[in-house]
């Protein structure tokens, strides 16, 4: 298994990116650099309108030089919490000029999981997008937060380009829910005092915090993973060695439907595709598929990002298949594993496979991706990007070529640990280093590695482990299934048997239907004993199924 994989990868992608990561000493001077090469190139569009990379960097630095003057200091942690906005990469990147540490927050979050994660990070200043500051209002208490800045969607239309369209206007006009927070400051106020104050460029390194990106928190109480310049960095220039071979760089466009604020489109969308100059086509609100596919159908889109739920949605929604598919040649699937009948269905419409990818937070995110020309779908989860050491272990001991085990990770993109918790980092390494994921998979002679499921969500029926992925897949193998989801249920006679939530795409389909359909696709211990349709799934913020929210459901009926 010692690094089987590298014969296995594309041509033009090398093994290592060390050099590469050290030609950046930090995520802001990647940025710049960026900035100054592809100046007048579209960065990010949204709604209609565009920011340019110079655009982009002069905002970026009014933001860093305000935060400054405020007294904002490197390691200082700036929270924020918005959507798809074009605000969004303007504070990031902002914040990380001023050398202060992002923590990615989600505007969905309630105010009790908001007012945990600004306790946890010791955040003393918040942006907030207008909508959700009623949320922050009600999670102040007992935090440190002493600056908070509230952003609208028409905040940056002074600097956008293109033609503002009709749903601007009906966003920028929306009633938002009423909030009084003392002494919070307008978006526009903050980069007009930014441009006159000056701005001073931190010493920072490999070494310096760059975010805390906090766990979804589906296994318990969402924790902050340390994820350094060096990480990030170095997982960008592993992306960007991954992907350069198939792109034309600056001619690229990729749809962002996934938030920014989680790190899967952190840093694929956001910041890989801006290394190679190309342009981002943010998505507000991706839940709304329709106006996803119109605002896809505005332009020449190349690349996208997404999860098996979105993609699902999208090849079963009709206006998607009307759309120019000409320019796309890059869709990468992750978060959660991407179904074959939905795979199947996406190269059917647009032509073009999806590469399933894997990752985890703690990773920055990126582990493993499947070559993107490659059209056959075989499940695998890729093969290990360069300068990235990957072993399935059992007990601490390597397991033989195609046998299960947990997935463990070595690599520069590796987080040191969580935030104020070293119980918790040290239990998460083992004796050689490895971060040990929690995903059971295997590898293959080639180095392809396929993940099974989470070790928590593995059902164990009269002592026969069964995977929920590999039920979820077969039961969406039925033309009448929508969504499927999997949970281990207690049983008097096998200790717990299988429990399948449906959402139907077919009102006339039944238990007994779904049941003898499973029944022809796996083996008996394997088959759904209790079959629930329902009209919906609990989704995470990115739209993966929450499997846990399901089992509360379960046990609190």
């Amino acid at each position: 298994m010692d690094h089987i994989w590298l014969p296995q990868y594309p041509e033009g992608v090398p093994a290592d990116i060390t050099d590469q990561a050290q030609a950046h000493e930090s995520l802001a001077h990647l940025f710049e650099d960026c900035c100054q090469r592809f100046a007048g190139n579209t960065a990010y569009l949204s709604l209609g309108a565009s920011l340019s990379y110079a655009q982009t960097h002069e905002l970026a630095r009014r933001f860093a030089a305000w935060l400054q003057s405020e007294g904002v200091g490197k390691g200082e942690r700036v929270a924020l919490m918005m959507p798809n906005l074009l605000q969004y990469p303007v504070c990031l990147f902002g914040t990380l000029m001023a050398g202060a540490a992002v923590v990615n927050t989600n505007p969905m979050y309630t105010a009790r999981e908001l007012n945990h994660q600004l306790v946890d990070s010791g955040a003393q200043t918040v942006v907030v997008a207008e909508n959700f500051a009623h949320t922050l209002q009600a999670a102040m208490a007992g935090t440190a937060v002493r600056r908070v800045v509230v952003t609208a969607v028409g905040d940056m239309l002074g600097w956008l380009r293109g033609p503002i369209t009709n749903i601007v206007t009906r966003h920028v006009k929306r009633l938002v829910p009423a909030w009084d927070i003392p002494g919070a400051r307008r978006l526009p106020e903050v980069l007009a005092d930014g441009a006159r104050a000056e701005y001073t460029r931190p010493q920072l390194g490999h070494e310096d915090l760059a975010a805390l990106q906090y766990t979804g928190g589906t296994t318990g109480v969402a924790k902050g993973a340390m994820l350094s310049h060096g990480n990030l960095v170095s997982n960008v220039c592993q992306a960007h060695a991954w992907v350069r071979p198939y792109c034309d760089g600056e001619r690229e466009c990729i749809v962002t439907a996934l938030p920014l604020y989680h790190i899967f489109a952190l840093t694929a969308n956001c910041l890989t595709f801006f290394k190679l100059g190309a342009s981002n086509l943010l998505i507000v609100d991706a839940r709304d598929i329709r106006a996803l596919i119109k605002a896809m159908g505005t332009l020449r889109f190349t690349a996208i990002t997404g999860v098996n739920t979105l993609f699902n949605a999208l090849v079963n929604h009709p206006d998607f298949a009307r759309l120019d598919f000409s320019g796309l040649h890059i869709s990468l699937g992750g978060g959660m594993a991407v179904q074959e009948a939905v795979a199947r269905r996406w190269l059917e419409v647009t032509g073009q496979p999806i590469a399933q990818a894997y990752g985890l937070t703690e990773t920055s995110p990126a582990v493993t991706i499947n070559p993107l020309d490659r059209i056959d779908f075989n499940g695998s989860i890729g093969l290990p990007i360069p300068s990235t050491d990957l072993r399935i272990r059992e007990n601490g001991r390597d397991m033989p070529i195609g046998q299960a085990g947990e997935i463990c990770v070595k690599g520069p993109q590796v987080t040191a640990g969580y935030w104020n918790r070293p119980e918790e980092t040290a239990a998460a390494f083992d004796a050689d280093g490895f971060l040990m994921t929690g995903d059971i998979g295997s590898m293959d002679a080639q180095g392809y590695v396929f993940i099974l499921d989470r070790k928590k969500d593995m059902i164990l029926v009269s002592g026969f482990n069964v995977y929920p992925n590999e039920i979820e897949a077969a039961a969406m193998e039925h033309p009448g299934i929508l969504e499927a989801a999997a949970i281990g249920v207690p049983s008097t006679t096998s200790g717990e048997a299988v429990k399948l939530y449906v959402v139907r795409k077919d009102p006339a389909l039944t238990e007994a239907e779904v049941i003898a359909h499973c029944h022809r696709l796996l083996t008996g211990y394997k088959v759904p004993r209790h079959v629930e349709f329902r009209d919906s799934l609990p989704r995470s913020n990115v739209g993966k199924i929450l499997r846990r929210a399901l089992k509360e459901d379960t046990h609190e009926s």
